[in-house]
């Protein structure tokens, strides 16, 4: 029969440590470690695999991206995911109350709220777009498939005859009048172009126009927030349940169109566009620039996110081996898209006789104008529409939910009483019709300057400021340099380090964190440091190396008032190798 000790070892906890609980009664954990990994992909994998990566892969040098990008998702991305996981399930905190560990560092959670705030409000707008573009497609002929509309100009001309409306056939080929159109006006517009701008947005002419809000986008945007709400009304207790499907559907879609896209001419074209590399570009450092951006945008690092989905863990939960499925899953998944999405344009490309780079673009311009236009050449054209958009909706709810959730959690945490924990359902309903408020003036006719005023910056350089202030502040201020000794010998501050010197008045002692209470109801929160030394040591130590543990009165840390504790004994240097 194993011993108690044992058992404790086999949990993952350090031998001579108090047993903790594996799980967090007062918070609620996930149902089980699936529904982590899944939300934790959805969150990760989102639009920017769709929109944004394929179009940094063409025009950083094709192929050659890969190489930078990935090196940034190995030196960069995956430590970064790692420590922000390990953290979170460490503190059982969102992204202010880890911050406990350093008060004067709590700054960088507000940070972290503010860039989830600003990504929330414009991320469920994009939402509503899609919403919006799906409930359109419910037709016959898809509104944006020519050009005998009302709210088309005299420069409008569509890839598809006019004097063919069938139900969105393709033609056996263009009229040579037409074709010179397409090829050599500089004033050619494309129908869905004209119904994004014109009769979706009513775009106006200036940033500072806002001009009517379209009530049909207002809609939507209502819809988009309500099922938002619906699916974090218990927080991480259904959303885990959604996540089954919201995580998992996309995959499906982006099969079908795979299948698809690769079984139409010029497709083969597309993709070796998207592929071919051109190796002198990695001599750029905006190359380089655009793939850790992309990585820091993609995984979600510095977004406060994997801290809060990470804080539901269970304590022992091996979160190493998480990170690492869920990087590669999530980079994975954006060079799948780009396969995706370049055979559809290297079709379109192909009927219209130019080359590739002529109809590719990124951002909204991909979703809702070149992608949507390319569909139109498919037969049953409003089939892969409804698939494309709800895709699309899926994976903006995937990263929805967990922006949402860190705030609602940041929040929660941050007051920690029980009266909040027992109505966090009505901060998760006054959050969201907050986000839905903000995010009014960005379905006005001037919204679409100012979400992607928004996008460009919101989300890019300050999440790289964050993150290496976030590194200073855990492995610096807080101490990795002790994470091989006992808790009860670490040093507060590494002598040489001038980070060092300033520790005693940043940090805090490890039990001010909440933590897991051990079985005597004695809070035993170790450091986050020496769960990045168990979990290393555990596969590059060899059986009995490392620091001797310390005796058994060292688990405990603190003493009851009134009592007094023996100061142990010296052990022997026989003593020390047996223990």
């Amino acid at each position: 029969m194993v011993g108690k000790g044992a058992k404790g070892m086999l949990n993952g906890a350090v031998p001579s440590e108090a047993t903790k609980r594996d799980q967090n009664l007062k918070r609620g954990n996930w149902g089980n470690q699936i529904e982590f990994v899944l939300t934790s992909v959805g969150y990760a994998v989102g639009l920017g695999n769709v929109w944004r990566f394929p179009y940094l892969c063409y025009r950083n040098g094709g192929g050659a991206f890969m190489f930078p990008y990935f090196i940034m998702l190995i030196f960069c991305g995956i430590p970064l995911f790692f420590m922000e996981l390990s953290f979170g399930q460490f503190a059982s905190q969102g992204c202010l109350g880890v911050w406990r560990i350093s008060p004067m560092f709590k700054g960088v959670g507000y940070g972290m709220m503010v860039v989830s705030t600003y990504i929330g409000i414009y991320y469920n707008v994009v939402i509503c777009i899609a919403f919006y573009y799906f409930f359109s497609s419910m037709t016959h002929v898809l509104p944006w498939a020519y050009c005998n509309n009302p709210w088309n100009t005299h420069d409008c001309a569509g890839v598809l005859d006019a004097s063919n409306l069938t139900n969105g056939s393709r033609p056996a080929a263009l009229p040579s009048n037409l074709s010179h159109l397409l090829n050599h006006s500089l004033q050619r517009t494309s129908p869905s172009e004209e119904y994004w701008r014109l009769y979706v947005l009513k775009l106006s002419d200036d940033i500072g126009n806002f001009g009517e809000v379209r009530l049909p986008l207002l809609g939507c945007l209502g819809v988009s927030w309500l099922v938002v709400f619906l699916c974090l009304i218990r927080g991480v207790k259904s959303s885990g349940k959604v996540v089954y499907f919201t995580a998992t559907f996309p995959y499906v879609v982006l099969t079908i169109l795979f299948v698809r896209g690769v079984t139409l001419e010029g497709a083969f074209d597309g993709i070796m566009y998207y592929l071919t590399p051109q190796w002198d570009k990695i001599l750029e450092a905006k190359v380089w620039g655009d793939a850790a951006s992309q990585i820091f945008y993609s995984l979600g690092c510095a977004w406060g996110g994997l801290i809060t989905m990470a804080s539901y863990n269970k304590f022992h939960n091996n979160c190493y081996r998480d990170s690492v499925i869920i990087s590669i899953t999530n980079c994975a998944t954006s060079v799948y898209a780009g396969f995706v999405i370049f055979s559809i344009l290297g079709f379109m490309a192909n009927h219209l006789g130019v080359d590739v780079s002529r109809v590719a673009d990124h951002g909204p311009g991909l979703a809702f104008v070149a992608y949507p236009e390319a569909l139109t050449l498919l037969p049953i054209s409003p089939l892969w529409s409804l698939l494309f958009f709800f895709m699309l909706i899926l994976l903006g709810l995937g990263t929805q939910f967990c922006l949402l959730e860190t705030l609602v959690t940041a929040i929660v945490d941050e007051v920690g009483n029980e009266w909040i924990l027992q109505k966090k359902t009505y901060v998760t309903l006054g959050v969201a019709v907050a986000g839905f408020l903000l995010g009014i003036p960005l379905t006005s006719q001037a919204g679409i300057y100012w979400l992607l005023l928004m996008d460009n910056y919101a989300a890019s350089f300050s999440l790289v400021v964050i993150s290496c202030i976030m590194c200073v502040a855990i492995m610096y201020i807080y101490g990795e340099h002790s994470s091989l000794r006992p808790p009860a010998t670490r040093p507060l501050a590494r002598p040489l380090c001038p980070a060092g010197l300033l520790t005693p008045h940043l940090s805090r002692a490890p039990e001010l964190l909440p933590g897991h209470p051990d079985d005597a109801g004695i809070p035993t929160t170790p450091l986050l440091s020496d769960l990045l030394a168990l979990r290393l040591s555990r596969h590059h130590l060899p059986p009995g190396s490392g620091p001797p543990p310390p005796p058994p009165e060292s688990s405990s840390l603190r003493v009851a008032p009134g009592a007094e504790r023996a100061p142990p004994p010296a052990p022997t240097a026989r003593g020390s190798a047996g223990a």
